[in-house]
């Protein structure tokens, strides 16, 4: 077997990885008769015990309809709701909670935000995004393009794959309205230099979005420090429960911006003559909103804040130069993306080898990653592959597991060898 003992510069901090483990319950089984390695952290984080007693807290003591109850559990949850958009608001550095808005997700926040500018935007107007953004953050904007007439235009990647900026400052013109970037790349690893491309795109009165989904698990951002318009992101990747996620848009252009969705709660008042509409942030909140979700959010981010975050980061970056330093005992293994700033993510092919059947045959040794486009084709198609496969680190894993993934990976290719 090849040896795993490269020298190491990753140092065990202080940083009580073991204890962090016993906080989530998930991490402590076998698949496959293995124990588990969970490295699939960057598409959906695994969830503290904290997490799960909250909203378990809440379906058993207080569920109720948000809003106008009056009776004591309407009370209850109503102040969770409220609660968890607070500590959200304090998470991002928000000016108000006016500006936090609940929504399924990154992807129907860069929606919701995309349909409320199609006003502003015009035929011949540009949306400057990057080679580099999930589907979520391209999709929507080309749907917008083609009902407005404005251009969806790409700024390019350098094979580091870091974003090349010779070509984002020679895109920016008086056609640009709208500047939508990863923070960072969910396939590369790369931390974009957004306060920078901000500062650049408020020069030229550009509206700019921030998807910060990749970034929130690494990462406490500041809004009001970036000078983003708008900042998105989803809890399932921030340790908290699915199917909710948080827009954070400043409030004058909330304000200009029309509803998303019709229904309960967005409106002020209804008549079949004309309809007004409530005020930030319910304007966009149209029905029953997930509140169990909610509280589990806010429970997520009151977990990270019990957590000393510079160890947290250093723990992590241990992790990706441990496995930047095991890549040479892989024959044929070649990392996609090499920038110098990134979170612990490694996308990778092995010669002669399918990424498919790498994910497949590392599951039956139980560790979990995850293969294909990564739902950011023009990517692949830049790097001229199909897929890559994907191990994606979090702070509650391991220099142990790194060198599991390693072992694992030399057997896999010595099978296919």
């Amino acid at each position: 077997m090849t040896d795993l003992s490269v020298a190491s510069t990753a140092k065990r901090t202080t940083f009580d990885v073991d204890a962090i483990r016993r906080d989530f319950p998930i991490l402590s089984q076998q698949v496959n008769g293995k124990p588990l390695v969970y490295l699939d952290n960057g598409a959906s984080a695994q969830k503290p015990e904290a997490v799960l007693d909250a909203m378990d807290r809440y379906y058993r003591e207080m569920h109720s309809n948000v809003h106008r109850g009056a009776h004591t559990l309407g009370d209850r949850a109503t102040s969770a709701f409220e609660g968890a958009r607070e500590t959200v608001r304090n998470f991002l550095n928000a000016e108000s909670t006016r500006e936090i808005i609940w929504t399924r997700g990154t992807t129907e926040a860069i929606n919701l935000v995309a349909n409320g500018l199609a006003p502003r935007l015009k035929a011949g107007d540009e949306i400057l995004v990057s080679h580099m953004e999930h589907h979520a953050n391209i999709v929507p904007w080309q749907m917008i393009a083609e009902r407005t007439g404005a251009k969806v235009v790409p700024v390019q990647v350098t094979p580091e794959g870091e974003l090349d900026l010779e070509s984002f400052t020679s895109l920016l013109n008086e056609k640009t309205r709208v500047l939508a970037i990863t923070h960072v790349s969910n396939v590369l690893g790369t931390v974009n230099p957004v306060a920078a491309l901000i500062e650049q795109a408020k020069a030229h009165g550009i509206i700019t979005l921030v998807d910060g989904a990749q970034a929130v698990p690494h990462y406490q951002p500041d809004v009001q420090a970036l000078g983003c318009d708008f900042y998105v992101f989803s809890s399932h990747k921030l340790f908290g429960p699915t199917g909710i996620g948080v827009l954070y848009g400043k409030a004058q252009l909330l304000e200009e911006m029309p509803p998303y969705q019709g229904g309960g709660e967005m409106i002020e008042r209804v008549s079949f003559e004309r309809t007004t509409w409530n005020t930030l942030p319910y304007k966009f909140e149209a029905g029953t909103p997930a509140i169990a979700e909610a509280v589990g959010l806010g429970a997520a981010i009151d977990y990270l804040n019990g957590l000393d975050r510079s160890a947290m980061e250093a723990a992590e970056t241990g992790l990706l130069e441990r496995a930047n330093q095991l890549v040479e005992t892989v024959p044929g293994m070649e990392i996609i993306g090499t920038a110098k700033n990134k979170v612990p993510v490694i996308s990778f092919k092995i010669a002669g080898l399918h990424p498919s059947d790498i994910g497949t045959l590392l599951d039956q040794q139980g560790i979990a990653i995850r293969t294909g486009h990564h739902c950011a084709m023009p990517l692949m198609d830049f790097y001229g592959v199909p897929g890559t496969a994907r191990a994606s680190f979090a702070f509650y894993n391991t220099l142990d597991e790194v060198d599991t993934l390693f072992t694992a990976l030399q057997k896999v290719q010595r099978l296919f060898a």
